[in-house]
């Protein structure tokens, strides 16, 4: 299976924060150089930062996750009126505030 690299950050701690978003989705990831930090000067720069790595088949997926996980989502989901108790919520709630229904996919 081939890998491909979707995320590097010399702090190990969003290194980490990636992974968790990615694993919590469904998406197996690899992290990759977390010790590597020490040999900085000693090896290029590019090479010592901690990595985060997916299967080429989730890129696409991971890279949209990854993003919305660091910046917000590209785009605002519109606002939706609950089916079960007509509660009006806006976009950014995935489930009823009021009744806890799930939003209509």
């Amino acid at each position: 299976m081939s890998y491909v690299r979707i995320f590097r950050h010399s702090n190990t701690l969003l290194v980490s924060h990636v992974r968790n978003v990615l694993e919590n989705a469904g998406i197996p990831c690899e992290l990759r150089n977390m010790t590597l930090g020490g040999g900085a000067g000693e090896l290029p720069l590019g090479e010592c930062e901690p990595e985060v790595w997916v299967a080429a088949h989730n890129r696409e997926r991971a890279e949209t996750l990854t993003h919305d996980a660091l910046h917000g989502p590209r785009e605002t989901a519109s606002a939706w009126v609950c089916p079960r108790c007509g509660e009006k919520l806006d976009g950014v709630f995935d489930a009823c505030w009021q009744c806890a229904a799930s939003r209509p996919v």
